[in-house]
């Protein structure tokens, strides 16, 4: 790989699924770095959204999909969901190409309903989501802490980081996009505005063909916004999306909610109800959350000087890019991202669950200050937890936004999001 091109956590992921299945989709938010990851592992390339070509390749995909298909292996296929019968004639190219491996790789900002393709590729096309990069993929992070070595029961951890609140805020706003890494916060800014612009402009509507208004698009953002890391309600929701001073229906916020979720701009974070010993209720709302901390943050206003001015806020800010982090690091050991709250009370910001049925806690705490009550949360959350049935935590971790990683005496570990990695 050339020396400009920071590696992805999924760079592995990625040959491992090329080795395994005949093609592989890559899918995930616009601007996150799909096409420039699927360009490293290809060996040739067609660009169906090419300022140039692209209206050539359009019509071939639409008229003569496996010419377009012809080239050396790996062949990239750019925004294939721009004409998704190509899902179909990819498909069938693997099984004619019986035995051969890592034949297509596919890209693609948008999710294609089920019911615009005849199968589902299973067995012939692996599918990985791709995020805006982790703060270990920015180089903001040491890497220290390793997430997968905690899983493997590694937990003599050690490690410093020494950012400010005003460097955490900076990475809230500058967000994770690898075209603002090494940026100014200014060009930073300006750069998540043109993506909120975009997705709630042109995208919004272009992802179903289903005209949608612009302003409403953008209050609905904003309203998750001002919600992110929350349970809020479709009605706290829809109270916040104001026009000509009413409020949209019930069914046309799912609609919009809908959209930005197929444009991999929402990524809600599903609610873990584990076995437990007591007859407590878990929670099955899922929370609120955002591709990236820097929409919320741009959609407030908000320099990195204004979000550290506003702490409250800044947790919130700051759990949001704990948890995309999470999602970054847990994808490659199989893990999913959840979280735990009951009726109770009791909650846990993160909870991974790997697929072979290990599971770790996670609080999420801004300030060193609140790491004894973020700890007895999770000790709380253990002893509730019928282990016989789910088993024992990996290890139960309280991350910090600054300091030192080490390992309490209660065995709860404490680490900076600076020291952390896959």
């Amino acid at each position: 790989m050339d020396e400009t091109y920071l590696k992805r956590v999924i760079d592995p992921y990625l040959t491992d699924g090329l080795e395994a299945s005949g093609a592989v989709l890559i899918e995930g938010a616009k601007w996150c770095g799909k096409t420039r990851t699927a360009e490293k592992h290809s060996a040739s390339a067609v660009y169906l959204m090419d300022p140039t070509d692209g209206w050539r390749n359009l019509q071939l995909a639409k008229q003569d999909p496996l010419r377009l298909l012809q080239g050396k292996t790996p062949r990239l296929i750019d925004e294939w969901q721009k004409v998704p019968s190509l899902w179909d004639v990819i498909r069938f190219e693997v099984d004619r190409r019986r035995g051969q491996e890592g034949q297509f790789i596919l890209t693609g900002s948008t999710t294609i309903p089920e019911d615009e393709i005849d199968h589902s590729g299973a067995g012939r096309i692996s599918s990985i989501t791709m995020r805006p990069m982790s703060l270990f993929e920015s180089l903001d992070s040491d890497g220290s802490v390793s997430l997968k070595r905690l899983f493997e029961g590694s937990d003599d951890i050690s490690g410093t980081s020494e950012k400010s609140l005003e460097d955490v805020a900076f990475w809230i706003v500058r967000g994770g996009w690898p075209e603002s890494v090494g940026k100014s916060e200014k060009v930073a800014v300006n750069k998540v505005v043109s993506y909120v612009d975009a997705v709630t402009g042109i995208d919004i509507s272009a992802v179903d063909n289903v005209k949608r208004d612009p302003v409403i698009a953008l209050e609905v953002l904003r309203s998750l916004s001002r919600n992110i890391c929350t349970t809020a309600s479709i009605d706290t929701m829809r109270s916040g999306v104001v026009k000509d001073g009413s409020t949209p229906a019930e069914n046309t916020m799912y609609s919009y909610l809908n959209a930005l979720q197929r444009l991999f701009v929402i990524e809600d974070v599903r609610p873990w109800n584990p076995a437990l010993r007591s007859k407590t209720v878990a929670t099955k709302t899922w929370k609120r959350q955002l591709a990236d901390p820097s929409i919320a943050a741009v959609l407030f206003h908000s320099s990195s000087e204004g979000i550290v001015k506003d702490l409250r806020t800044m947790g919130f800010l700051f759990e949001s890019l704990c948890l995309r982090d999470l999602r970054v690091y847990a994808q490659p050991i199989g893990g999913e991202v959840c979280y735990y709250h009951d009726r109770g009370g009791l909650e846990a910001d993160a909870v991974i669950h790997l697929r072979d049925g290990r599971w770790a806690a996670v609080e999420i705490k801004l300030g060193n200050a609140q790491v004894d009550d973020a700890a007895n949360n999770l000790l709380k959350l253990r002893k509730k937890v019928d282990e016989d049935k789910m088993g024992k935590p990996s290890f139960l971790m309280v991350i910090v936004s600054s300091g030192y990683a080490y390992k309490r005496l209660d065995g709860v570990l404490v680490v900076p999001i600076g020291c952390l990695k896959d």
